[in-house]
């Protein structure tokens, strides 16, 4: 029994047993879900995560964000202490949580490279361009078996670039670029299978290339003191690599944009000429369920350039960041024609079929048009890079107007939060039952919804974790999401469903109505729940709704629509999927209709629940009190 205290003692602090606290690891892989006495517990299949040499694939990457000199503000999330890197900012994985994905581009990182990564042999991705990393390459980098690209264009990299990256017979593209490495090009890349492109411009390297290398499609070996160009069989860099001079590049650019200049304005004339003949513009239009006299119109994103987002961000620069989370950062814009918008930075997405693929996804998500829904612009796709452009929100998130306003800014009034409320879950009752494919959200929380210049909810980050159709399983390749707005059964399984996104809304409408995250530590201080939906069910039992709302309202609020609303948020937070209202039952119950009888029924449930909870808990009380009696008669005995 001595394994059993430590978890009883993590439920008691109000924590689920799971992946990603310090300590629990180790505990879970004695116990499986079905012990404990309790619901939200997650299985230790999903904590023991080992690289093949023993290591825990974290503690590789801390290795890394330590070497690289990470400032506190960067990489927060990647903790120490956490089993499972998955969730992680920047790190993407497979359906087994392997690391495959690492990108950590245009973060400003001084440091140097730590050989520990070498023990992802999983990793497909490895992406550091545009920093001021120096030192060598380790050798150990030669063990990334798995690894397809490698990125790591415009840093301060010294050496020789080692022979042992020969091994990575997977490795499809190698970019080192504008760095400083001397030496010969080693002999043992020319062996590589699968390689297509070579990018080593602009660094101080010397001798011969070898022949094989200038098969490839894409390479450029220019701004070296290399074997290659005038009086030399091969051409420096491939055409699709760039000219060695801006002259040629800046002449090839200008003839083909002349030529596509012309096209364009022939096309463009007979088009206005057709347009004029037949008497009408054909267009095409979906019909947005719940929209009175409103369509619009399909077909209308913008590819934009990297040069134009480059600019409209001041080069992404760190000042301009309004938010970061699961998929990338976020950052303001302004466009050639002062529209304000935000360009989000993806940057842990992989699109198996690539950018064709990642096109059609995009398409996909720019059909979910509903007023509750954040719009998309358009979208901007390079080799190593995915972005898309979405409308400016100028009064940012629910999160920031609950709780990081700025001195002399208005409080989120208790009107304008029922409006939030009831926004949201009709953008996600679109997503989840008049979009084909269906679209699960998987991360439903106070800062993915926006408010537009009139304070109207607008749910955004939809579309960005997996499409899921109706007529396919719906096993996701990682779980995705906030801890203490993930539902148990997503965190335990993998699975998720419409009812996942049920449970974070709920979480959501706690947020609300507090003003609360939805895990605070600093609550241990005063010996409460952690978890928001723990604190909040004690209240609730206790009676006490007015110590549960948000001390910022003032009580300038209605107690009947308070309670109303919590309610719904603990219906919508059953520990049970199959028991939490479906999405449009949640928007009838806020409109009051339907809440009075399913909240009966809840009532019910719970108290039954908490019943059994508190037998269990008696039972396991009394075993231990029975052990620790059993050891006083043996040291009492036989004397």
């Amino acid at each position: 029994m001595a394994r059993q205290q430590p978890v009883v003692a993590a439920r008691s602090a109000g924590l689920w047993v799971c992946e990603g606290i310090a300590g629990i690891g180790e505990i879970v892989d004695t116990w499986s879900a079905r012990d404990l006495p309790f619901s939200g517990a997650v299985s230790h299949t999903n904590v023991t995560l080992l690289t093949s040499n023993g290591r825990r694939p974290g503690d590789a990457l801390y290795a890394l964000r330590t070497s690289l000199n990470a400032s506190p503000g960067q990489l927060g999330d990647w903790n120490q202490n956490q089993v499972n890197p998955c969730t992680w900012s920047r790190v993407s994985c497979d359906p087994h949580n392997n690391v495959i994905s690492v990108s950590l581009t245009s973060m400003g990182f001084s440091g140097v490279l730590s050989p520990k990564v070498g023990a992802l042999k999983m990793l497909g991705t490895l992406s550091l361009q545009d920093n001021r990393i120096t030192g060598e390459i380790p050798q150990e980098y030669g063990n990334l078996t798995s690894l397809t690209i490698l990125n790591l264009e415009n840093n301060m990299l010294t050496g020789e670039i080692p022979s042992s990256l020969g091994n990575l017979n997977q490795l499809q593209y190698l970019l080192l670029s504008r760095n400083n490495f001397t030496g010969a090009i080693p002999m043992s890349l020319s062996a590589l299978p699968k390689l297509i492109g070579l990018q080593l411009a602009t660094n101080g390297l010397t001798g011969q290339i070898p022949d094989h290398l200038f098969q490839l499609s894409d390479f450029n070996f220019t701004g070296n003191q290399l074997n290659c160009g005038i009086g030399f069989a091969h051409r420096c860099a491939s055409r699709s690599g760039g000219a060695s001079s801006k002259q040629n590049t800046g002449m090839i650019v200008g003839i083909v944009g002349g030529l596509l200049g012309l096209l364009l304005l022939g096309c463009l004339v007979l088009f206005l000429w057709k347009g004029r003949h037949r008497g009408y513009k054909r267009e095409v239009f979906v019909d947005v369920p719940g929209e009175v006299d409103r369509r619009i119109a399909f077909g209308q994103l913008k590819r934009f350039a990297w040069r134009e987002l480059q600019l409209a961000t001041d080069n992404f620069s760190e000042k301009n960041v309004l938010g970061q989370g699961g998929f990338g950062k976020v950052y303001k814009g302004v466009l050639g024609d002062n529209t304000k918008v935000a360009v989000k930075r993806l940057t842990d997405y992989e699109s198996p079929g690539g950018d064709a693929a990642f096109q059609r996804e995009v398409e996909m998500i720019s059909v979910a048009v509903h007023r509750n829904l954040l719009r998309l612009i358009g979208f901007c796709t390079t080799p190593t890079e995915r972005l898309l452009v979405y409308p400016f929100m100028q009064n940012l998130s629910v999160a920031y107007r609950l709780r990081e306003i700025k001195p002399g800014e208005p409080v989120l009034d208790w009107p304008s939060r029922k409006r939030v409320a009831l926004g949201t879950a009709r953008g996600l009752e679109y997503l989840h039952e008049h979009c084909n494919p269906k679209i699960i959200h998987r991360d439903v929380k106070a800062a993915n919804v926006l408010l537009d210049e009139d304070f109207e909810a607008v749910v955004g980050d939809f579309g960005l974790a997996k499409l899921v159709d109706v007529r396919k399983t719906n096993v996701t390749t990682q779980v995705r999401g906030t801890m203490g707005h993930i539902a148990p059964e997503y965190l335990s399984t993998g699975k998720s469903s419409e009812r996942t996104d049920v449970f974070g809304y709920g979480i959501m409408l706690l947020e609300i109505v507090t003003g609360q995250r939805a895990i605070d530590f600093s609550r241990l201080e005063e010996e409460d729940d952690v978890l928001l939906l723990d604190h909040v069910k004690k209240l609730e039992r206790e009676k006490r709704l007015d110590a549960i709302v948000d001390r910022n309202l003032h009580r300038n609020y209605n107690i009947q629509e308070v309670e109303m609303m919590m309610q719904v948020a603990l219906l919508c937070t059953q520990s049970s999927p199959e028991d939490r209202p479906a999405m449009s039952e949640v928007v009838r119950m806020l409109e009051g209709e339907g809440l009075a009888e399913r909240w009966e029924e809840w009532q019910h449930v719970e108290v039954t629940r908490r019943q059994e909870y508190d037998r269990l808990q008696r039972r396991f009380d009394w075993g231990e009190d029975s052990i620790h009696n059993q050891d006083a008669i043996e040291l009492s005995g036989g004397r």
